[in-house]
């Protein structure tokens, strides 16, 4: 999961027959400015980061994402059993975690995009890229929907490992063997040292 949300910028190029072309630009277009605002923010290579850049950078990584929906999926029936009290607190911890992971090597944003394609059906869209970091080539695919005229980030792969199912696996064993509240303590005590 290191890779993950490092690559929430990266953009497409290339439509399938489900996209019509201004859909297919809107996506490209927000994808676009993420990842310039982001090269931007981070300057040349070996840069050193403010505490304020690394928040900016922490909110320009992020606030494309819908963490609700990642939660939801990852809890599965769980999350609808849950209060609404609950149900926010889990959010709120699941996204903390995941917002500083990704900022943990900063580097990585400066990774090539290679721009593969991006399918849009209606609300849905699928994104595929290649980021080369080094000598490494990492595919990742989102998951996106537009919700309320916004484009935003459900799920996402990096290299080949979905997200919310990679949490969803962890998450549905620990539910299983001690049940939610020790899951909950578990990410309670993860994003205070975070």
């Amino acid at each position: 999961m290191k890779y993950f949300v490092l690559f929430t910028i990266m953009l497409v190029s290339s439509a399938t027959v489900f996209a019509t072309p201004s859909k297919e630009r809107e996506v490209r277009t927000l994808l676009e400015q993420r990842d310039n605002q982001i090269k931007e923010l981070l300057g040349p290579e070996g840069t050193e980061y403010t505490d304020q850049q690394q928040e900016q950078l922490r909110e320009i990584v992020n606030d494309m994402i819908d963490y609700r929906e990642m939660a939801r999926y990852a809890l599965d029936e769980t999350f609808d059993e849950l209060n609404k009290d609950d149900q926010d607190e889990f959010v709120d911890l699941f996204s903390r975690i995941i917002r500083d992971q990704s900022l943990q090597q900063l580097d990585i944003y400066r990774a090539e995009v290679i721009y593969e394609e991006i399918n849009v059906d209606g609300s849905d869209a699928k994104v595929v890229t290649t980021a080369i970091h080094g000598s490494k080539r990492i595919p990742v695919h989102y998951k996106m929907v537009n919700r309320d005229g916004q484009w935003v980030i459900t799920d996402m792969s990096i290299d080949n490992a979905w997200t919310a199912e990679s949490y969803k696996r962890s998450f549905q064993n620990i539910i299983r063997r001690r049940g939610f509240d020790a899951l909950l303590d578990n990410l309670r005590r993860r994003a205070d040292r975070a």
